[in-house]
């Protein structure tokens, strides 16, 4: 089997999809835009060649790359990113070569734009937030008045919270539509809620294979605007409600044989037209896995390899190891330019027995996710708390 792996090297944890897929006998190629001697060793064991392209926005360029592998290695059977930058460009390769295991050009569409995802919710019985794709300032009004501030405008096609605001007032919607730009933005009723996930790997069946789920206790959109601290932890028991939504939700986008991760609003307050407190309404879907260390904090929480359960997915296993939620895993960011009240010393005196990760993020990632990551599990949501505390005061 030939598995194309596109920009393997970012984020660095990436390497190890590449070495379980090899594990598994998988021939994996790589294509990016790093030279190669500042690959990572890992990543070069695990990669039979690597193709650099002087930039992976110049499609001419990879497809010169992929043509280059089928004319060495043969049939291209996987075409892959786990990166949601890349998914369009990953669907329309697999169109161009005819490579079925993925989505293609036109599915790919439904599930980037935001205003398309909705859809899909409501198919799987769920709620979802009204919205408005946004074209002039006297439509924005009529939508407002229907549905009230606060309002909510983001990207259609957009990655995580950028560029996502909360509209308060008249002023700040002109201020709005005062700015000029090409991006096509969405519109939504606001919704006071918690973030919760449902993530894992899916197979070729469309049965999932790995189910875990996540809580973000402050708004990605507040973190990234407010400079605040990110935190969010994986649950050792996943409410029965939100597992039925989110396997409901997987075959109504009929996904296959990915890694996902489906975002919900467990709302706060009741909400009309929506639900009752503590219901759970469609947010947003992305067909990757969830962003920076996730992966490995899933590992973490299971005590199982979850780059592993994803090769052994691929390569069409159909014996996957049981696992069980055997711990809370947290992860806890700070900020370069605050000042906080425990130093690194004090935390790892402290936590030394708990902590399973200390990363310093990409600067490209650090809007949303911090600057330093402290990963730590535990076996209760208290100790999960005082950890975050104790980190971010």
């Amino acid at each position: 089997m030939n598995y194309i792996f596109i920009s393997p090297q970012f984020p660095k944890n990436f390497w190890k999809f590449c070495d379980r897929l090899k594990r598994e006998g998988v021939t994996v190629l790589g294509i990016g835009d790093s030279p190669y001697d500042q690959l990572s060793d890992e990543l070069k064991d695990s990669l039979v060649e690597y193709y650099k392209v002087d930039s992976l926005e110049n499609y001419d360029a990879v497809v010169r790359a992929v043509g280059f592998f089928i004319h060495k290695y043969g049939k291209i059977d996987w075409i892959e990113s786990n990166n949601e930058y890349w998914l369009e460009m990953d669907a329309k390769l697999r169109t161009d070569f005819n490579i079925k295991t993925g989505f293609q050009i036109e599915e790919v569409k439904e599930i980037k734009h935001k205003s398309k995802m909705k859809k899909y919710y409501q198919m799987a019985n769920l709620k979802v937030a009204r919205y408005h794709l946004c074209d002039t300032y006297q439509n924005a009004k009529k939508f407002i008045k229907e549905v009230g501030y606060p309002v909510v405008v983001k990207p259609d096609n957009g990655v995580g919270a950028a560029a996502t605001y909360k509209i308060n007032n008249d002023q700040e919607l002109k201020a709005f539509y005062q700015v000029d730009t090409i991006t096509p933005y969405i519109m939504e009723e606001f919704v006071n809620g918690l973030i919760c996930t449902y993530d894992g790997i899916v197979d070729k069946d469309n049965q999932p294979v790995f189910e875990i789920s996540h809580i973000f206790p402050t708004p990605i959109m507040n973190i990234v605007n407010d400079k605040k601290d990110l935190s969010y932890y994986s649950v050792r028991k996943i409410d029965p409600v939100l597992l039925e939504m989110g396997r409901k939700t997987l075959k109504s986008f009929n996904v296959t044989a990915r890694c996902f991760h489906f975002e919900y609003f467990k709302l706060l307050e009741d909400k009309e037209g929506l639900g009752k407190k503590g219901d759970y309404i469609g947010l947003e879907v992305n067909m990757r896995t969830p962003g920076g260390y996730t992966p490995d904090m899933m590992s973490y929480a299971c005590d199982i390899d979850f780059y592993q359960r994803y090769a052994d997915m691929v390569s069409d296993k159909k014996e996957y190891l049981d696992y069980t939620y055997q711990y809370y895993c947290v992860y806890a960011s700070r900020r370069d330019k605050q000042i906080y009240k425990h130093s690194h010393t004090e935390i790892f005196s402290k936590y030394e027995q708990d902590m399973v990760m200390y990363e310093r993020m990409p600067d490209i990632l650090s809007a949303a996710m911090g600057n330093i990551a402290y990963t730590a599990r535990f076996k209760t949501l208290k100790e999960v708390n005082k950890f975050i505390t104790f980190v971010q005061a």
